[in-house]
């Protein structure tokens, strides 16, 4: 199909609903009436029977070839320009083929049917003559004529270029952000998933240790087992109390202010150790931090969630053995966090609560959006886990 001479006849609706042949009607009744008018005219200053019939039959094809003008615009306006050569009854139509011709094709195209209709008023001016105008004046009428249609039909079609531009700006725009608003969901998820990670498992794992107890030493005495069952019923409350402020720090624009629960930092570290000595781990904590109270509150919140991963993989895969947790650094340098403990004898244990698999990798994410480092390693028969994260002076 021949792109230039091509175009639905839809793009004449000023509404994109309007069908085509409502508007392929419209304008060949317009152009009929306007073709009328002009027979009636010349009629009266040419009423030869020749001239009358040879207008009339002009007239009629130039009202025919409307539809092929709407489209085909090259087609019809040069078949409508040669009606305009043979009789002044086809020069409405003929312009307003230049005109639409001007609108949707391109400039060259666009010229060089104006030429052609100049051409064809020329003739039409050495055959028919045109009272109280001489040929000069009437070519030069013509010329005007034809730029004045050339040039709003590429003004027309600069401005609907550039309508057509900003809309598929505005339709870039909207895709872009609702790929924003795609991408704050998964982030939203991801963050979700880790905080239920490094809160509940951590908690969870206490209980099952102590339901543990509960399970294998069912000789133990009333009280010990009245200790055991409290502990667990006091931290599978304390559990649910965590998921509450995790949902709830997760809808709040600002976590440090959800239900006025600070996040833990640095400083909070001895009571989660307390936590793990309760349940029966070996623990040892040695601090060696400066200024625990400057660290900033993003940094110290990290700094928390790595220990407290360290402390529940040391739970769940080697319960017994003792964990040795390190921390060292000062404002204006680095805090290094150095947790390990030795690799279990036998068989690696079955964790009481089964893991996901993915907590040192969300973990290493935390850490390197805090703009620090996460490492672990075993070597030496036991196994290694050291962080670094930005102490701000």
């Amino acid at each position: 199909m021949n792109l230039v001479d091509c175009a639905p006849a839809e793009v004449m609706s000023p509404r994109a609903g309007v069908p085509g042949r409502v508007v392929t009607t419209v304008v060949t009744i317009v152009m009929t009436a306007m073709t009328a008018l002009a027979f009636w005219g010349h009629s009266d200053a040419h009423g030869t029977t020749t001239v009358l019939l040879l207008d009339l039959v002009v007239g009629t094809a130039a009202c025919a070839l409307m539809p092929v003008l709407l489209h085909r615009p090259v087609t019809g306006a040069l078949a409508l320009t040669v009606l305009a050569a043979l009789s002044p009854v086809a020069t409405p139509t003929a312009t307003f083929g230049a005109s639409y011709v001007a609108r949707w094709r391109r400039f060259p195209v666009a010229v060089a049917v104006a030429v052609a209709g100049v051409g064809a008023h020329a003739i039409q001016g050495v055959s028919r003559p045109q009272g109280g105008l001489s040929f000069g004046w009437w070519v030069f009428v013509v010329v005007v004529a034809y730029a004045a249609l050339v040039g709003w039909g590429a003004l027309g079609q600069a401005r609907r270029s550039l309508i057509v531009s900003l809309r598929e700006r505005a339709h870039r725009a909207e895709a872009e952000q609702g790929r924003r608003v795609a991408e704050a969901r998964v982030a939203e998820r991801a963050q979700i998933a880790r905080e239920m990670h490094d809160v509940l498992a951590h908690r969870l794992s206490l209980v099952a240790t102590y339901a543990g107890a509960l399970e294998f030493r069912p000789d133990a005495s009333p009280e010990k087992l009245s200790r055991a069952a409290g502990v667990v019923r006091a931290g599978v409350h304390e559990a649910l109390d965590e998921l509450r402020e995790v949902i709830s720090l997760l809808r709040d624009d600002d976590p440090e202010a959800a239900d006025g629960r600070p996040q833990p930092v640095l400083t909070d570290l001895p009571r989660l150790v307390g936590e793990s000595l309760d349940a029966g781990m070996r623990v040892r904590l040695d601090d060696r931090t400066a200024d625990p109270a400057a660290m900033p509150a993003t940094t110290g919140r990290t700094a928390y969630r790595v220990v407290q991963e360290g402390l529940t993989n040391a739970r769940k895969h080697a319960p017994g053995v003792p964990v040795e947790v390190t921390l060292d650094g000062r404002p204006g340098t680095d805090l290094v966090i150095d947790l390990r403990n030795p690799l279990p004898d036998g068989p690696p244990a079955v964790p009481a609560i089964p893991g996901s698999g993915t907590g040192l990798i969300g973990l290493t994410e935390r850490v390197r959006l805090a703009g620090g480092r996460l490492d672990h390693e075993i070597t030496s028969g036991e196994f290694r886990l050291r962080a670094s994260l930005p102490w701000p002076a």
